[in-house]
């Protein structure tokens, strides 16, 4: 059996703001996909303001 190591509080966060994103329908980011991105380039994009279409 394979032991679970706790994640880290930036991978929490990381995969908390991607669940956000998820939830606000955007799966990737400049045709990348959110898992590709670093913790910086996802909190950008959750605290951007949305773009007037």
């Amino acid at each position: 059996m394979l032991e679970q190591f706790p994640e880290s509080p930036f991978e929490m966060k990381r995969e908390r703001i991607i669940e956000d994103l998820v939830g606000m329908n955007v799966f990737k980011v400049d045709g990348r996909q959110l898992y590709e991105l670093t913790l910086y380039e996802l909190m950008k994009t959750y605290t951007e303001e949305p773009e007037a279409e």
